[in-house]
């Protein structure tokens, strides 16, 4: 482990050389690039001098209780050695986990899709009972939550609701919940009180910078119309929102949450630009093949993540067969406790895919 830390020294001392060139600073896809890195590098390198100062702290102690005959300066350095050798394997844990590769879009802002799927109205009302459940996780992290898309259900809920979720490392803990999500209850509409099993997917992407996406605008169509607000009511009766439309891919998204037509457009090329990403790293991830799937966080729409058994008020999360028996408060976003457990098994798979377990 040494080795590799300080080859990741000698790249954070080269990164922050580069930062300072002229032609990084006249470069801003390269600036951004390096800066990200080196920030993320300025992590493991600063626990890597503590762990090596802990090393030099260890050996000096053991030479003072080799060749010191005081037993007053015996006594602290046994004293020293004891409290450091007992602090080394925290610390070999910390850098292990540091260590592991990391996904550079996690400390992203994330566009967060939910759509109803088998289930029918039941299915729509499921939906928006899982927006209303990521809206109060939002809130309990101060993340800003807006919605940008939507298509009302019939009976309430949304067939289909986008959003743009802003907030530290969103990208890096909504991406858990990316997958189908499926409910047993008896449905409002159920007269004979029979439980229902219905679908809902969730997909989850990195929203993407400027410098990030380089896209030829005469690939894109855009289409302004008046916007309205979830429910059916009018918001305005200008044409502020926006509608672009990929012409290679048949790609469409919308945006119609600000009065601004300039902000409408910023919201939807960003979300443009995160599904062709998506795109092109699945093919990426495709044509690696060699590289297993990881069961935790590969974010397959197909994938069945979690079941919400509203009868006997349990959530089963099945990537990790971890059940809870607080449906209530789990649909009023207290879903951190499953992201947490994810993190550690998908950190767990890496480290065993990566050597360092």
């Amino acid at each position: 482990m040494l080795d590799k830390l300080e080859k990741i020294k000698e790249r954070f001392d080269q990164v922050s050389e580069d930062l300072v060139k002229p032609e990084t600073v006249s470069d801003m896809k390269l600036y951004a690039k390096l800066n990200k890195e080196y920030k993320d590098l300025q992590k493991i390198v600063d626990k890597y001098f503590e762990y090596k100062g802990m090393l030099e702290g260890i050996d000096e102690a053991k030479q003072i209780l080799e060749e010191e005959k005081d037993p007053e300066l015996r006594e602290m350095a046994k004293m020293e050695l004891d409290e450091l050798q007992d602090g080394i394997p925290g610390i070999e844990e910390e850098l292990k986990m540091l260590l592991i590769p990391k996904d550079p879009n996690d400390s992203k802002n994330a566009i967060f899709e939910i759509r109803a799927g088998a289930g029918g109205d039941e299915a729509s009302i499921f939906a928006g009972d899982l927006l209303r459940m990521y809206q109060r996780f939002c809130e309990r992290h101060k993340w800003k939550l807006s919605i940008t898309d939507f298509v009302d259900g019939t009976s309430g809920g949304f067939n289909k609701i986008v959003a743009n979720i802003q907030g530290e490392d969103a990208y890096g803990m909504l991406k858990y919940e990316a997958g189908v999500h499926r409910v047993q209850r008896v449905p409002a509409t159920e007269s004979q009180g029979r439980i229902h099993t219905s679908v809902a997917s969730v997909a989850v992407l990195p929203e993407m910078d400027d410098v990030e996406i380089e896209l030829n605008m005469s690939d894109i169509r855009r289409d302004e119309f008046c916007s309205s607000g979830p429910g059916g009511q009018s918001v305005n009766t200008t044409y502020s929102a926006i509608r672009l439309t990929h012409l290679p891919t048949g790609i469409i998204v919308q945006c119609q949450d600000e009065k601004s037509k300039l902000k409408n457009y910023d919201k939807a090329l960003k979300e443009l630009k995160s599904r062709l990403y998506a795109i092109e790293e699945k093919k990426r991830q495709e044509e690696i093949g060699a590289e297993r799937k990881s069961m935790v966080g590969s974010g397959s729409r197909s994938d069945k993540i979690r079941t919400y058994n509203y009868p006997q008020g349990r959530v089963t999360d099945h990537r990790i067969n971890h059940s809870v028996f607080n449906l209530p408060i789990v649909m009023d976003g207290e879903i951190q406790d499953f992201i947490d457990r994810l993190r550690i098994a998908d950190n767990l798979e890496k480290m065993e895919n990566s050597g360092l377990a």
